[in-house]
């Protein structure tokens, strides 16, 4: 007999009396604290809160929402941006250029990044600019190195571009 037909046994032969229903964690339940977030820099924190409902973050894995309870984890972070929901429903979004993100027991999360913005730093006009003159360098003639670079910051640019829309 395996131990699951075991345990499954055990339980349909306790008395009535003793008999309790199993604990489930519903999603209210799983939701019902917050977040205690810092967003920090190495030369400073841009961002501390204990009222954090959500955090959406750019994992190199895949993107990723992180609630309250998540289970403790440790990712690395791509270029993009972090939204933060807070608990009045507003949100915040920063551009990082990478980092870890590491969620520990009793809803805390820490994102170290080399660098941030918030998005109300960038100006879309700005933006536009910076894509046309890295086309310009990724379908011109210079070096390997120049054009991958290229490519990389149109990259980064398109995605900031979408989120200043």
């Amino acid at each position: 007999m395996n131990s699951l037909r075991v345990a499954r046994a055990a339980l349909r032969a306790r008395p009535a009396a003793l008999r309790t229903p199993l604990q489930r964690r519903g999603y209210a339940e799983a939701v019902s604290d917050k977040i205690k977030l810092s967003l920090s820099l190495p030369h400073q924190s841009i961002y501390r809160s204990q009222d954090v409902v959500q955090v959406n973050i750019p994992a190199e894995s895949g993107d990723m929402g992180i609630l309250a309870n998540h289970v403790p984890s440790i990712e690395q972070l791509k270029p993009g941006f972090v939204e933060i929901i807070e608990e009045s429903g507003s949100s915040k979004k920063f551009f990082l250029s990478g980092g870890f993100a590491i969620v520990q027991p009793k809803s805390a999360l820490s994102i170290t990044a080399v660098e941030g913005y918030p998005l109300e730093d960038f100006s879309a006009e700005a933006v536009k600019a910076q894509i046309a003159e890295a086309q310009k360098v990724a379908s011109g003639n210079g070096s390997e190195q120049d054009i991958a670079e290229a490519k990389i910051e149109l990259e980064v640019l398109e995605s900031l571009q979408a989120h200043l829309k």
